[in-house]
């Protein structure tokens, strides 16, 4: 079982969560720039996250045959300090790297005005850059976050099949799938979804356009959830075409609308499936100072 998980943040974990990644078939990763955990005293502090995201951490990675990529933004959270916003003025010389695969994570914390202009502006970044979107979803007030969300994405210049909006549940996947977004699902050990509800939700809705990911953080979180719901829905009768397309192609083609996607460093045998043809690039190499 080959595994993309498309939403995780491995600046928060450990190395021997890359060696056990590894060995339950997890090849690439995604790591979206999200909240340090503790406010931070200035926009200056988001630049050296970011050259961490776009150097160590993909060295890292690739210590233990896994593709990184990262994508970049003012997270919801932050978008309503007035120390954070600046980073904005920032963000455009950092979507020109290569390594950053869409715009996020963007979307609503508290749906405050704040979060609105920040989503707004960010949405512009990624149309003026080429790039796609990944979208978080509150974790409050779910459907009325999604139907907030579709609206401003509505109003932008990105086209609803470039964003994906995460963190979604049983609530919000219809009206999230009628939009023309791709979907993301977000699998925790206490809260979000786990992976019996996952395989229904995958029952109810099939596997296009899903993309299923670990989301795991400094809290609560396991790493491997990714494996877990590939497992429990080959248990559930599902064909493993079904599984490698929720778990593999459908994050490749998602990260792919990028231009950028370089999977060179994971170590993948089966060539065959749809989607390898558009992966470029050469491996990971260590960042100067490492």
């Amino acid at each position: 079982m080959r595994i993309f998980d498309p939403h995780i943040h491995m600046t928060s974990r450990t190395t021997d969560d890359y060696q056990a990644m590894y060995a339950a078939g997890v090849r690439a990763v995604v790591e979206p720039a999200f909240w340090l955990g503790q406010p931070r005293t200035s926009a200056a502090s988001f630049l050296d996250y970011f050259d961490s995201l776009l150097g160590w951490e993909p060295f890292r990675a690739a210590q233990y045959g896994i593709a990184h990529h990262c994508t970049l933004a003012l997270n919801p959270k932050e978008a309503n300090d007035p120390r954070c916003v600046p980073v904005l003025d920032h963000l455009p010389r950092y979507l020109v790297k290569d390594q950053v695969v869409a715009v996020g994570e963007i979307g609503y914390d508290a749906m405050t005005p704040a979060e609105d202009t920040a989503l707004a502006a960010q949405l512009q970044l990624a149309a003026e850059h080429g790039l796609p979107a990944l979208v978080h979803t509150p974790h409050r007030d779910k459907l009325a976050g999604l139907r907030r969300t579709l609206d401003v994405v509505r109003e932008s210049a990105l086209p609803a099949g470039r964003v994906l909006v995460d963190h979604l549940n049983e609530t919000t996947v219809k009206e999230a799938k009628d939009s023309g977004c791709w979907l993301g699902f977000s699998v925790y050990p206490d809260t979000k979804m786990d992976e019996e509800r996952m395989v229904a939700v995958l029952q109810t809705y099939g596997p296009e356009r899903v993309l299923v990911n670990s989301a795991a953080d400094w809290g609560r979180s396991d790493p491997l959830k990714t494996r877990a719901v590939g497992d429990a829905l080959l248990a559930a009768g599902f064909t493993e075409d079904a599984v490698d397309q929720v778990l593999w192609r459908n994050p490749v083609a998602f990260y792919a609308l990028s231009g950028r996607l370089n999977l060179n460093t994971a170590t993948v045998t089966d060539t065959t499936h749809e989607g390898n043809s558009i992966l470029r690039g050469t491996p990971a190499t260590a960042p100067a100072g490492a």
